[in-house]
């Protein structure tokens, strides 16, 4: 499906429309017309954040809402296939046609294949030579090299991996050591070289790791969310390498290897105890790869960097801050569990999957892309709970004006059977507001049965065991069990009263 937002605001940062289209894995025409019937709407990137994907789609083509949507076929497969001896295009459609009516696919029609066959072996042959402009692209890239770390415990050696940023234009470079290449240390890695720069490339030229980009088809490009969150953030727009195409990134490649030959063979033969002390020896390198004079030219990369820096968009206020991205299921007490915390949503949402958007000092939920409720991030001891009142059902928001004390004090004034069972179920939970629904419900049966007859069921359910159930109690209540107890309960035998012994009736026998 076309990313109408992301059109819009990739559109917003000045993108061309060839860029957009690559950037969306869309035409250039699906751009154009997108872009208009904005314009026509009167739609801008401004007003269309607020707005959900399906939202956007409707205000600007709410016509299509019922229009057939044809299966594109795999046209990479579609050229090898036709280098095998006797296959032709019109059995690779006919073959096509029949994989589309098994999916429940509309298939296109044989001239609309063939002329998209067309246009993908005109784009596939065709070669361009890559101008670059002073700030407008930054690619990056893990190195193929590692170094490494001793460790001291263990006298072991552990690889760092080195991440590469590198502006074509002039061909400043920015590393860093990492212990890993995991998303979080791939997102830090570029919020150091952005701060680095001192500014931010209108586009990002990253290769296809998973950390980033989660598909990059010649139909559609999924990028990891949270490396979308960090292009947004920075106003940067993220055109990833095609597949197996190194030309895209030929800048990036080459200044891997470089970096590789100039900073790790320079460091080859000297010991690092930590990462720190790593980075620290790899910035001094790096500053000497800079500054070196370039072989066939005047100049070198720090002096052409000079001039680049100008045409950088500034840095945002603040840096971006990670975010991890969980799903979770909306549970019956209008609570998500996410890192064995608990936090509160509206409860509309109970049984609903919603998605969960976690920094380090937020957390926020969101169903079907709209947010609809924030947290700060709870630490320390387990199944804590965060709870809006907004969230509660209107008979779960009087629990509010309650506290364990005032459920103490109120069953004291009953009797001490009550007062020990609302004890009980104070301290039933890991949590005491838990319990306060079911302290609550047995106060109430007093203004339905007296406080006499609950003292008395209290007594008799501790009578059965320790630790009674609210439906225990409740039963006593209903079925009269606590009345029968008093009615009939043996009376106590009269000084006075005359008793037959077994002595008595012995001498009847007799």
């Amino acid at each position: 499906m076309t990313n109408y937002k992301e059109i819009l605001r990739l559109k917003s940062l000045g993108l061309t429309h060839v860029d957009i289209a690559s950037a969306c894995g869309c035409g250039r025409n699906t751009v154009t017309r997108t872009l208009g019937r904005a314009r026509e709407q009167g739609i801008t990137w401004d007003s269309a954040q607020a707005m959900t994907p399906e939202e956007l789609r409707k205000k600007l083509f709410p016509e299509e809402a019922t229009k057939p949507q044809y299966r594109m076929p795999d046209y990479e497969k579609v050229h090898r296939e036709l280098q095998r001896p006797g296959v032709t295009l019109s059995l690779l459609w006919v073959e096509y046609c029949e994989e589309c009516r098994a999916a429940g696919e509309l298939p296109y029609q044989s001239t609309q294949f063939n002329k998209y066959y067309a246009d993908y072996v005109h784009k596939t042959k065709a070669t361009m030579r890559l101008e670059h402009r002073p700030g407008e692209t930054m690619q990056v890239d893990w190195a193929g090299q590692t170094a490494s770390i001793l460790d001291t415990d263990t006298g072991e050696l552990v690889p760092a991996y080195l991440f590469i940023a590198v502006l074509p234009y002039s061909g400043y470079a920015y590393t860093e050591a990492f212990l890993d290449m995991k998303q979080e240390a791939w997102i830090t890695a570029h919020v150091n070289a952005y701060r680095f720069f001192g500014g931010v490339t209108r586009i990002l030229t990253p290769d296809n790791l998973k950390t980033g980009v989660l598909k990059n088809s010649r139909n559609e490009t999924v990028l990891n969310k949270s490396y979308q969150e960090m292009a947004e953030h920075y106003g940067t727009a993220i055109l990833p390498a095609r597949p197996r195409k190194p030309k895209d990134k030929a800048f990036v490649e080459g200044s891997v290897g470089v970096v590789s030959t100039w900073i790790l063979a320079a460091l080859r033969d000297r010991q690092f105890l930590s990462l720190r002390e790593l980075n620290e020896a790899i910035m001094e390198k790096l500053y000497e790869f800079n500054h070196k004079p370039f072989q066939k030219k005047d100049g070198s990369r720090a002096e052409m960097f000079r001039d680049e820096q100008l045409f950088l968009q500034p840095l945002p206020p603040v840096p971006f801050e990670l975010a991890v991205w969980k799903v979770a299921v909306v549970q019956y007490n209008y609570h998500i569990s996410v890192d064995r915390q608990n936090y509160s949503v509206p409860y509309e949402y109970i049984k609903r999957k919603v998605d969960v958007r976690l920094t380090r000092s937020a957390v926020e939920v969101f169903f079907e892309g709209r947010r609809i409720a924030s947290h700060p991030r709870l630490y320390g001891r387990p199944n804590q709970y965060s709870t809006s009142e907004d969230h509660m059902p209107s008979e779960h928001q009087e629990y509010l004006q309650w506290n364990g004390e005032r459920f103490e004090r109120w069953a004291r004034q009953i009797g001490p059977n009550t007062l020990a069972v609302v004890k009980l179920f104070l301290s039933a939970h890991k949590v005491e507001q838990q319990g306060y629904k079911s302290c609550m419900a047995l106060l109430k049966s007093a203004e339905k049965y007296s406080n006499a007859r609950l003292e008395a069921a209290c007594k008799m359910a501790l009578s059965f065991t320790t630790a009674p159930s609210l439906k225990s109690i409740q039963s006593i209540l209903r079925s009269g069990q606590d009345t029968l107890q008093e009615e009939f309960e043996p009376a106590k035998p009269s000084p006075y009263s005359f008793t037959r012994g077994a002595e008595y009736y012995r001498r009847r026998d007799d």
